[in-house]
This record gives C-alpha cells, structure tokens and sequence, in this order.
C-alpha cells in the first residue's frame, strides 16, 4: 500500500513538473475518472502482486494480460492477425501458470492479471488522447486519492523503509511518470494489436534480471513456456494488420 502510494504521488508531482515546465497544466480526459481508476487498480495490484511472486513470472502474467486485453479489442475493431499466435500464446500461458512446483501462486497469479488487464485498459483509454502527458498527469493526479485511502486502510499493517521508499519513487517519477509518457506518445502512432511488440522484451529483460540481481531461479518448464507464449504474442504482433474502416488523425499520428 505504502508503495502503490508513494509511487503515484512522485509520478503525479513529476508530470506536473514537467507540465510546467512546457508550459501546459495536467487534464482530465472524457474518460478521466475512468481511466484515473484504472491506473490505480494496475498500481495496487501489481504492487500487492509482487510480493508473492518472482519478477519473470510477475512481468509475464502482467504483459501476457494486458496483451490479450489489447489484441482482443484490436481484433473486435476489425484488426487481424494470426490464429496460430493466438493460439501459441495462450497455450504458453496455460502451460505457465498450470499447478507444478515452478507454477506461481494462483491468487497471486491472478492478481497479477487484474493488475495487467487494467493496465491494458489504461493504455487503450489514453490512445484517443492528444496530449499523453497531460492526460497521463491527470491520471495520475486522480489516482492519489484512491492510494491515499488505501494506506489508510492499510494503516496498521503499513511498512516503509528507506530503500523501499527510494524505489518506490523512481518507480513513480521515472519509470512511470516518463515512461508511460513516452509509451502514450508512441501508442498513438500504433495499431492496437502492434502496440505490444515494445513490450515483448519486458518478461524476458525482468527473469534475466530477477537471477542476476535477485538470485531467483528459473526451471526448464517455466522457460519454455514462457518462451512459447512470448513467441505466440510476437508471431501475433508481427502479422497485425489494421482493419479497413479508416482511423482518427490521432490514432494514425497523421
């Protein structure tokens, strides 16, 4: 709770930093409250979330979720793609999460996924908007409150130390506030279904450096099918193609 808090709060002060800056302010869109909601349930989730489980598994549920959100909208606005890799990628992902002693706890687990099905309806809210840093800080600034009274429910429980609290607020300024920033400035510029190639790496760099830096493990079964179900998200990506109705200046970027 006290990480979900501390991250949103630093991410809403640096947007509207940066606001300034440029000389702009932060907005709500038409879907502000909404999208403001969503943002917070992907944050309490994830944070929740990892406690319980490893940083490869964690990003895999996370991104593989937040995939099938996006490619599953993609399809029903008339994009296309690959049965095959659709197909491949939820075989991966079943085979994953299937109960073994490699398997992710199975709360956790769809915890985890709440945590990237929001994330994937934020990401598509914020396609439509033409200002993504502005539309990004209010999100983030009508996030605070929800996080607030979450620590406030979680007040007894609370645990915030010096470290956490330091990652916390790179998580939020950094890793959050900028790069979702970027991320919305080049989703615009995207189709649905493509959007998901920059973030295929994601899993792969986070189990990479979950065993170097965290000394996790990774079993032969859980790389396998991992690698199966990143493939199927690839192989879906590479042959997206949009549909034939015509898109909105601000979905083309044109």
């Amino acid at each position: 709770a006290s990480f979900t808090a501390i991250r949103v709060i630093s991410g809403a002060l640096t947007l509207v930093t940066i606001l300034r800056l440029r000389g702009e302010r932060a907005v709500r869109s038409r879907t502000g409250w909404f999208s403001a909601i969503l943002f917070f349930i992907y944050a309490a989730a994830f944070s929740f979330a990892y406690r319980d489980i490893s940083t490869g598994a964690g990003a895999l549920v996370l991104f593989a979720a937040a995939q099938l959100l996006m490619i599953s909208y993609g399809l029903y606005k008339g994009e296309r793609a690959s049965a095959c890799g659709l197909l491949m990628a939820l075989g991966g992902m079943t085979a994953f999460l299937a109960p073994s002693a490699s398997a992710p706890p199975l709360a956790t687990a769809a915890l985890m996924a709440v945590a990237g099905f929001a994330w994937g309806g934020f990401s598509l809210l914020g396609r439509s908007s033409d200002s993504p840093v502005a539309n990004t800080a209010g999100s983030f600034l009508w996030a605070a409150p929800f996080a607030l009274v979450l620590m406030l429910i979680q007040r007894e429980h609370l645990s915030i130390d010096p470290m956490g609290a330091t990652y916390a607020l790179l998580s939020g300024s950094l890793a959050s506030a900028i790069g979702y920033a970027i991320w919305y400035w080049v989703r615009v510029r995207m189709t649905v279904i493509s959007a998901g190639a920059v973030q295929l790496s994601v899993p792969v760099l986070s189990a990479t450096l979950g065993v170097l830096v965290l000394s996790e493990e990774i079993t032969l079964k859980s790389a396998i099918s991992a690698l199966v179900a990143l493939s199927g998200v690839a192989w879906v990506t590479l042959t997206a193609k949009a549909g034939k109705r015509r898109r909105p200046a601000a979905e083309t970027g044109g």
